[in-house]
């Protein structure tokens, strides 16, 4: 008995020291760059949730549209931990060996949204009639995905040309957030999760069913050559907890449970 009895101790004691939640640990930062539409989730909850979990790790976040995030992780942005807003950037940095393909988690799913001005009223019911704005916020296609999303649903109905002959580009989907919210576009196209982080922006309409080819996917990877792949492993970790997803959902986003 007092042999099994030392083992059990060395057992305990063993797991502790390995466990991914035990209290101790280097002090280190990591770098995380993130879509626009994930901010306010990670630095009021998520991350501030994550450092007291592990309180020798310092997470920074980086935030702006994912195909910004890309071309700067291409040109030297040392960020450990890169989480987009759909998968073309995701699998452009893994196929160029920037992220660590069996690291990569589809994580969230996201809904395409037609907003106005809370203040304004509207005789726009959805997506098939938002010709008749004077101005349409939208991303800026060439890297913003959510301004990519927003010519796949009008170029469905056929209506790009006249949308694009209106549309005042934004860098990222907060920009465009900000415009409509202020009242100088009279519509945009965000992500469900942005628009329901502010009362000044109403939710007319979602993309009609089939003006998207795939569902908005929300892709988390680890850096292939970063040197704190331990550290952003437990945030990848992390985010993909219950507790983590249940974070997300109360900011808008779905799990990504597959089709």
């Amino acid at each position: 008995m007092r042999r099994m009895s030392m083992l059990s101790v060395l057992f305990l004691a063993g797991w502790f020291l390995t466990s991914p939640a035990a209290p101790s640990g280097e002090p280190t930062a990591i770098l995380v760059a993130a879509a626009a539409s994930l901010q306010y989730s990670y630095a009021n909850a998520l991350i501030p949730d994550f450092q007291k979990k592990y309180p020798w790790i310092t997470v920074e976040g980086t935030y702006d549209s994912s195909g910004k995030l890309q071309a700067q992780i291409e040109n030297g942005l040392a960020a450990d931990v890169f989480m987009s807003a759909a998968m073309k950037q995701m699998n452009e940095l893994v196929g160029k060996g920037f992220i660590d393909a069996g690291s990569v988690v589809e994580l969230l799913e996201n809904r395409i949204v037609l907003i106005r001005p809370a203040a304004a009223g509207t005789d726009i019911a959805g997506f098939a009639d938002a010709v008749k704005a004077k101005v349409i916020a939208l991303g800026d296609p060439k890297s913003v995905p959510a301004g990519q999303y927003a010519r796949e649903v009008f170029t469905s109905l056929g209506l790009w040309d006249r949308i694009e002959a209106k549309a005042s580009f934004g860098t990222n989907v907060t920009e465009v957030l900000n415009w409509v919210a202020e009242g100088s576009a009279d519509l945009g196209v965000v992500y469900a999760t942005d628009a329901a982080v502010t009362g000044k922006v109403a939710v007319i309409a979602e993309a009609p069913a089939g003006s998207l080819k795939a569902r908005v996917i929300y892709p988390v990877g680890i850096s292939r050559n970063g040197e704190r792949k331990e550290a952003a492993k437990l945030f990848v970790d992390y985010l993909r907890s219950e507790e983590a997803l249940a974070v997300f959902a109360r900011y808008g986003f779905s799990p990504n449970r597959g089709d």
